[in-house]
């Protein structure tokens, strides 16, 4: 089987994706409107709402929403055999992923750009909200804690990336003032891309590390630390000065790394040497289904989107129906990343035959980012003729950037979420934005050092629970969404089923590694997973409940 195959054909329903299905959603079933006044407009404070043009939206939003998952999920996926992965990435952003970001973008907007959990008040009742806030903070949670341990230890491998990455931010913060100046998209883009490529060329001559010991910390605890102080520093700065331009710019070298990408594969056209269903898995594998549903998130469907879209992305709005072009082309870009994930650790350029490659994949979490580069830096020499270690550089600050950005936006994310606790519980110190992110983080470096000892490493700790608690909030999203079109009285279908298809697959998958844990002694992680499933569980009887009451009042009306 030759990877162009594989490309051309998932690429071709991804289009016909956004050409028709998400054209039909956006028009018929969430109706959206250019005369409905946005909350960037209606609430603007030049801080976080921002009326936004959508191609700078786009990349906020796409560069959030993607970090390292869309990679990760689908290098460690593939182990299943690369059939089932494609399938899962192709379909799951045609019907799943592009309705759950564009439907959670239109509900938010349509609520004053607030967060899926503190609008979903008003469509299910308020014990939903507190139930579904829990879930949201501890999937922020875990995020945040988790990407400063993989861009830290991304700067500790490759200090080559080191100075890129933080290239990236003078470079966002130039555009951001520009941008406000009026200054022309397209050259500003253009230039953007230039100097951060240069910086990854400059990278490999002047590697950028910390001591082995500083502060008696470790380099890697330290990287930590600082990543988190300039969260904190980034979360607070008006959207428009940093936000936007560093996601946007990041956005577009990412689309140059993908036409690197694509366009090796339709250079060189290597054939794959992974199985299409594997058959030679380890006696301790779990079972395809439901595990394959929550291992791709990102790039398929996934429960952090819609805290993007409902957090961030909704207060930039600049037209409703911008929904359509960020949030579902914004899924699109994530499938196209995550199928081009699967071919670079599918074919010759990763294993030159299929025996190499089960070497390297004997067990279900062999393949991850390193899979990625190593599988994605050969392709691009094969097709384009770069050295394989500048394009290794490329890849690795490719990686380094999407996890910092999400990082950028969780955090602010998480502010959002305690200054909403503020309001709910009328809790004058924590509507303030400034302690609101000193508590999201210092949660963070909690979990990160009280769990983690010096290392810094507790985020991952809890790490294994996001796939099933990511994909429940995700069915939590579209039930929220499903509510209200129902009580709209338009068709619900088309993100009930979706929502019925990923809750059924995460709560299965949640149970089984509820027995896991258990087997473990893993304690901690027994009950933070029992929390998520009972929450999943109360949320729903109380939307069903609220629907069958409206239900018998139309009835009766």
């Amino acid at each position: 089987m030759q990877s162009i195959m594989i490309v051309v054909l998932g690429i071709i329903g991804m289009l016909l994706g956004w050409f028709v299905y998400s054209k039909f959603i956006a028009t018929r079933i969430f109706q959206l409107d250019d005369k409905f006044v946005t909350p960037a407009h209606e609430l603007r404070d030049g801080i976080d709402f921002v009326p936004t043009n959508k191609i700078v939206l786009w990349g906020h939003h796409f560069t959030s929403v993607a970090g390292a998952a869309p990679i990760v999920g689908p290098a460690i996926a593939v182990y299943w055999g690369w059939v089932p992965a494609v399938l899962w990435v192709v379909f799951g952003t045609i019907f799943f992923a592009g309705i759950h970001d564009m439907g959670a973008l239109w509900a938010s907007n349509r609520h004053k750009g607030k967060s899926m959990g503190a609008l979903s008040e008003g469509v299910i009742g308020k014990r939903s909200r507190s139930l579904f806030m829990v879930v949201i903070f501890l999937v922020l949670l875990m995020v945040n804690a988790v990407f400063g341990v993989v861009i830290a230890k991304s700067f500790v491998s490759q200090p080559n990336a080191v100075f890129p990455a933080w290239m990236a931010i003078v470079v966002a913060l130039v555009i951001g003032q520009l941008l406000k100046r009026n200054f022309s998209l397209v050259p500003m883009c253009i230039a953007g891309i230039i100097v951060l490529y240069a910086s990854v060329y400059a990278g490999g001559f002047i590697p950028l590390s910390l001591p082995e010991t500083m502060f008696g910390l470790s380099a890697n605890a330290n990287w930590i630390i600082i990543l988190f102080i300039y969260a904190a520093i980034a979360s607070l700065l008006p959207v428009w000065m940093l936000l936007q331009p560093r996601d946007f710019i990041n956005g577009m070298q990412l689309l140059v790394g993908l036409l690197l990408l694509y366009g090796a594969v339709f250079i060189s056209m290597p054939d794959i040497t992974a199985p299409a269903f594997n058959t030679q898995t380890a006696v301790d594998t779990p079972s395809l289904i439901p595990l394959l549903f929550v291992t791709i998130a990102c790039g398929a469907v996934s429960g952090f989107h819609g805290i993007v879209a409902s957090g961030t992305s909704s207060k930039q709005l600049d037209k409703e129906t911008d929904a359509r072009f960020v949030g579902y082309l914004g899924a699109v870009g994530e499938g196209c990343l995550a199928l081009i994930t699967i071919v670079a650790v599918s074919g010759v350029a990763f294993a030159a035959s299929p025996e190499e490659w089960h070497e390297v994949y004997s067990h279900l979490g062999d393949g991850s980012v390193s899979a990625f580069i190593t599988g994605g830096a050969n392709l691009i020499q094969q097709g384009w003729g770069l050295p394989v270690d500048f394009s290794s550089t490329i890849l690795a600050v490719m990686v380094v950037l999407f996890a910092g950005t999400t990082m950028d936006s969780g955090v602010r994310l998480q502010r959002y979420i305690i200054q909403e606790w503020g309001e709910i519980y009328n809790l004058e110190i924590l509507k303030n934005g400034f302690v609101a992110t000193m508590v999201a983080v210092g949660t963070c470096l909690l979990l990160a050092f009280g769990a983690g000892g010096s290392s810094g490493s507790g985020g991952m700790i809890i790490w294994p629970l996001f796939g099933s608690t990511n994909q429940i909030l995700a069915s939590l999203t579209l039930l929220v969404i499903s509510v209200m079109l129902i009580k709209m009285n338009r068709p619900a279908i088309y993100t009930l089923l979706p929502m019925t298809f990923v809750l059924v697959m995460s709560f299965l998958a949640g149970i089984i590694k509820l027995q896991e844990y258990w087997a473990d002694g893993n304690y901690l992680l027994v009950f933070l997973d029992a929390v998520v499933l009972v929450v999943s569980v109360l949320v729903m009887l109380e939307a069903w409940s609220v629907i069958s009451r409206f239900k018998r009042e139309k009835r009766a009306g």
